[in-house]
């Protein structure tokens, strides 16, 4: 925890730069360091190499990530480097090495060895200062991601739950006019479905087992109330996913669509629904029949929409739908990753 509060805050990463480049640039000359002396004259000379490294941070480097222009940069770099080249050469001959041994052969003492070394302190540096700063960079754009999101869930459960609520009212309505003698017992099972809807809705996830009772429900009722007429076929086989979690309340627009679009006439109708899960993936196929007269279906028109936009939102590259209206039939395939 201490290590990723490191990461993230701005000024405890300019500590780990500072130091983590001091210790790189300074390793191989601890040994030569004898005296106090010695120690203020390493720390003086890795000062200058640190300082050329952080003026190219804050006035060069914004050239070339903010405006654009390579050329330029490229000029300065090389311009600075060239003047700092000296400059470390005239400190270090004339004040640091003259009365210490913080070099170990002559070559140390050349124009080329002290660009060298700027060159390589500039990359060592820039390149930990970019990379802490586009991990801390992607770090805050995780988190306002992650807060729109849910921002954009909570909206839509709040548009789906009372979509849901219509539906399950519509369908509890046509079996009072059809069969009286059995809404109090219907009654009851719509207060169960509410039930679930209420204490689960909010909840990220839930296990496969309990949506699918839901589900299951939910087509028992639609079967009192249009089984006389419309042949309906349910398969469920979770023998593989009992240990899997799914978010709640996404499935049931596609089966309230099909029961409310393929059982809307007297007409023969069908609507089969086919529900698996295996190797942690689930799916879903319905089809129900598109009757060739059908009454004027009341549609909000939120379901389907807003179920997609949770797909999107919660499965982000891990979901396959294909809806496929045809002349007589509409298919509807949905294949999520749950893993």
């Amino acid at each position: 925890m201490k290590f990723k509060y490191v990461l993230e805050n701005k000024w405890w990463q300019e500590i780990f730069i500072l130091v983590f480049s001091f210790i790189l640039f300074t390793l191989n000359d601890w040994i030569l360091i004898l005296s106090w002396r010695g120690f203020f004259s390493g720390l003086v000379y890795f000062f200058i190499l640190y300082a050329h490294a952080q003026i190219n941070r804050f006035f060069f480097l914004p050239l070339l990530l903010k405006d654009h222009k390579p050329l330029l940069y490229l000029l300065l770099t090389s311009l600075v480097i060239l003047v700092f080249s000296v400059i470390l050469y005239e400190t270090s001959t004339e004040i640091l090495y003259k009365n210490c041994f913080l070099y170990k052969s002559s070559h140390q003492k050349t124009y080329p060895f002290q660009l060298s070394t700027l060159a390589g302190t500039l990359v060592c540096i820039l390149g930990s200062t970019l990379i802490l700063e586009h991990y801390r960079e992607q770090k805050k754009n995780t988190s306002k991601t992650l807060l729109y999101n849910e921002a954009r869930l909570s909206t839509l459960k709040e548009q789906l739950n009372p979509h849901f609520l219509f539906n399950t009212f519509n369908t509890l309505y046509g079996i009072s006019l059809q069969y009286p003698e059995q809404t109090s017992d219907m009654i009851m099972q719509v207060s169960q479905l509410m039930r679930y809807q209420v204490e689960n809705s909010s909840k990220e996830f839930v296990s496969i087992d309990d949506e699918i009772s839901f589900i299951s429900s939910y087509i028992q009722l639609e079967k009192e109330r249009v089984g006389y007429r419309c042949k309906i076929e349910y398969t469920a086989d979770l023998e593989e996913g009992k240990h899997c979690k799914i978010a709640p309340m996404l499935l049931i627009s596609f089966i309230e669509n099909a029961f409310k679009h393929g059982a809307c006439t007297i007409e023969d109708c069908f609507v089969t629904i086919v529900l698996k899960v295996k190797e942690n993936k689930l799916f879903l196929s319905i089809s129900n029949s598109i009757p060739t007269k059908k009454k004027a279906v009341v549609s909000t028109k939120i379901g389907l929409k807003n179920t997609k936009k949770r797909l999107e939102i919660i499965y982000p590259e891990k979901y396959k739908l294909e809806i496929e209206p045809m002349e007589k039939v509409f298919n509807v395939n949905l294949e999520i990753d749950l893993s």
